[in-house]
């Protein structure tokens, strides 16, 4: 193992003081070369901090975290005993393909001087760190998933339709618009058939007025009738219709 001096978590702990903003400091040191990853995997850089994960064996670092979440990586500079490398951690909790096309906020060397190590990460490293979170929050943003769109089920039920109520005030005005009255047991619409020719309009332009909203549209047919040889099944009064619908 390299020369643990400079002393790391002496530093980090008089560095997290200096930085802006309420930092609080985790000293932890390596007993084996493959300790290092368990926090450095994170690390957001592609230059001086990787290359030094990559390619030293490190026997302790440190990580400062400020109250909103915002984490660094501390290290003593391989090979200098007069410097440290400090990166940017990666946000969790964000999608890997929400990094995509956003350029790493790479580390900084900063001198065995806190004041000026804070001075230098304020101005370099923390505006870089705080753009790159940024568009991939954006990116996360894009990628989440829209809300489903707004859906009403038509159902013929003897020669009536049967309309679930939208929850859209215009939705529901096209239906009034149409014929169809609302019935308040069901908690749905009807389209009455006295007029079958009448009625199948209606309905059609209904459905075509909800589609230009952007509501969906599905339509479920009347059951099948049974086969000759079966005992007959008498058809569902509409309050067990309505009530399998819910269900």
């Amino acid at each position: 193992m390299h020369d643990p001096t400079p002393d790391l978590a002496s530093f980090a702990i008089a560095l997290a003081d200096e930085l802006p903003g309420n930092w609080t400091s985790e000293h932890q040191t390596h007993a084996q070369y493959p300790d290092q990853f368990a926090r450095a995997e994170h690390v957001w850089d592609m230059n001086l901090v990787a290359q030094a994960i990559a390619e030293h064996v490190l026997d302790q670092d440190a990580v400062l975290t400020r109250d909103d979440g915002t984490r660094l990586y501390v290290i003593a500079r391989p090979r200098s005993g007069e410097e440290f490398l400090v990166g940017a951690i990666a946000p969790a909790g964000m999608p890997a393909e929400a990094f995509h096309t956003v350029r790493e906020p790479d580390g900084i060397s900063v001198p065995d001087d806190p004041a000026q190590a804070a001075a230098d990460i304020a101005t370099a490293l923390l505006p870089r760190y705080d753009k790159a979170l940024a568009q991939v929050r954006d990116n996360a943003a894009r990628l989440a998933p829209t809300s489903p769109p707004d859906l009403v089920v038509i159902t013929l039920s003897g020669r009536d339709f049967h309309v679930t109520k939208p929850d859209r005030a215009d939705a529901a005005q096209i239906l009034t618009d149409n014929g169809c009255v609302y019935d308040k047991d069901h908690d749905a619409f009807v389209l009455p058939g006295e007029d079958t020719a009448a009625q199948a309009q209606a309905i059609q332009r209904a459905a075509a007025q909800l589609v230009q909203l952007g509501i969906g549209i599905s339509v479920r047919l009347p059951q099948a009738k049974p086969a000759l040889d079966t005992a007959p099944v008498s058809a569902p009064t509409p309050a067990a219709a309505s009530a399998a619908r819910t269900r």
